[in-house]
């Protein structure tokens, strides 16, 4: 999986783009066109959703915003508060990371048998959606998770 990261890091170089402001980019993106269409996100809910300090996503955000990808704009539910939205360009950056990632996808994984790929697919589907009911229980124990069962000998 590093090779295929760094391959798409080295692909998005030459747009000036970093793998943390692809990652807050499609964070945004995903906000807009899924939950609810039009509204800003803050920056501490960015940087939570990142999963970052939110001194490291304002760092983020001030790049993107020097880039004309970004804009941030007044919270009208509270005069102090500044939401965070994409541009025209913030879009095209979108497409443009899921460009490069699909064809980085396509290179790595051509040849490889499409019945193999269904079951990568499905079982990475599978891990991210307990992954995510895992983060969304509040005040759940993650350290306590039983580890997963090991695999069958001979398989």
């Amino acid at each position: 999986m590093k090779r295929i990261r760094r391959h798409t890091v080295h692909r998005l170089e030459p747009h000036g783009l970093t793998p943390a402001q692809g990652r807050a980019l499609r964070v945004l993106a995903h906000a807009d066109r899924c939950e609810s269409p039009g509204r800003a996100i803050r920056l501490n809910e960015l940087a939570e959703r990142l999963n970052i300090a939110p001194r490291s996503a304002t760092t983020v955000v001030d790049a993107l915003e020097q880039a004309g990808l970004v804009a941030r704009v007044p919270d009208p539910a509270d005069r102090r508060a500044v939401g965070l939205r994409l541009t025209a360009a913030g879009r095209a950056a979108v497409d443009l990371l899921a460009q490069v990632r699909q064809e980085v996808a396509e290179e790595y994984f051509s040849g490889t048998d499409p019945a193999d790929l269904a079951v990568m697919l499905r079982v990475l589907r599978t891990a991210e959606a307990a992954h995510a009911r895992r983060q969304a229980e509040p005040d759940a124990d993650r350290t306590s998770a039983a580890p997963p069962p090991a695999p069958a000998a001979g398989r």
